[in-house]
């Protein structure tokens, strides 16, 4: 039986990743900051008729990154792990304290590679293994009003496709994978790193924002397509590095490719409500 680690798994796509994995045929390893938040984890995976073992992990703190990686270990090799965990925010960089920002990278990137050294060393001397960065539709998408999350997000792509290719002789597979709008607790958990000022001069910039994510909220992929979209990358004869989730991300990506630079930055100019509707949905297949 294949040993699998999901970090962030008390709601959303860890949750339904790890019910996934589990029905699979993997021993599933549950991480989580706080595991007095493991009922929903443990509800559905009783109603699925799997078992899930919840690990306490803080992907923050390298002596709980260590100390859970080691109890893994006794039950054997990591053959795949799953980076999840994550928090979001929605500010403009002018006004996003430092002390934010950090921790946005620190979460996102930092416990991303912490994961990943942990894992690295054993499965590259098996010369077997899979790693899932969860990166964003941001990742590939640089979203205003969302700086702060959309720069950790491209930390995560670059150093995966880098990464990708440092152990691809090792026969070690890095797939990343970026969802759209999926409802999940991130929204919630991210609401004290959410701003919205209607004094702001930015305040268009934040309302549009919002609307975009309305928007997505309206036609949001369950956290459950995700995991499926996990599974079929970590276990697809054919590789592929990069796995967009949901019907948006998609759209969005596609769009972006198609604008220029400047056409992209453009859409930031003072446009009437009308006009950036117009232009979004035309772009991005999303009505506001």
């Amino acid at each position: 039986m294949k040993n699998a680690v999901v970090t962030g798994t008390n709601s959303g796509i860890g949750l339904s990743t790890c019910i996934t994995l589990a029905q699979s045929g993997y021993r599933v390893f549950a991480g989580m900051r706080n595991t007095a938040k493991a009922d929903d984890l443990l509800a559905a995976a009783n109603a699925a008729g799997v078992e899930v073992t919840v690990l306490q992990l803080d992907i923050t703190n390298d002596d709980s990154v260590a100390a859970a990686f080691a109890t893994v270990k006794e039950a054997g090799p990591v053959d795949l792990l799953v980076n999840n965990a994550g928090m979001g925010g929605s500010t403009p960089l002018e006004i996003v304290p430092m002390a934010e920002h950090k921790q946005m990278f620190e979460t996102n990137y930092f416990g991303t590679v912490r994961c990943i050294q942990a894992v690295l060393p054993e499965m590259r001397e098996r010369a077997s293994g899979t790693i899932v960065n969860i990166s964003s539709v941001e990742g590939r998408l640089a979203v205003p009003d969302q700086a702060a999350y959309s720069a950790s997000k491209w930390a995560v792509e670059c150093m995966s496709e880098s990464l990708a290719h440092e152990v691809k002789r090792f026969g070690i597979r890095v797939v990343i994978v970026e969802p759209g709008v999926i409802m999940t607790k991130i929204f919630e958990n991210s609401a004290p790193a959410t701003r919205y000022d209607k004094t702001s001069p930015y305040k268009d910039i934040m309302r549009r924002n919002g609307k975009m994510f309305v928007a997505g909220f309206k036609q949001a992929t369950p956290p459950e397509d995700v995991a499926a979209v996990i599974l079929e990358a970590c276990e697809t004869k054919t590789y592929k590095l990069r796995w967009p989730a949901g019907a948006d991300a998609h759209d969005m990506i596609a769009g972006r490719a198609k604008m220029t630079d400047e056409e992209w930055v453009d859409m930031g100019d003072d446009l009437s409500d009308q006009e950036y509707n117009d232009l979004f949905a035309e772009r991005f297949n999303i009505t506001l």
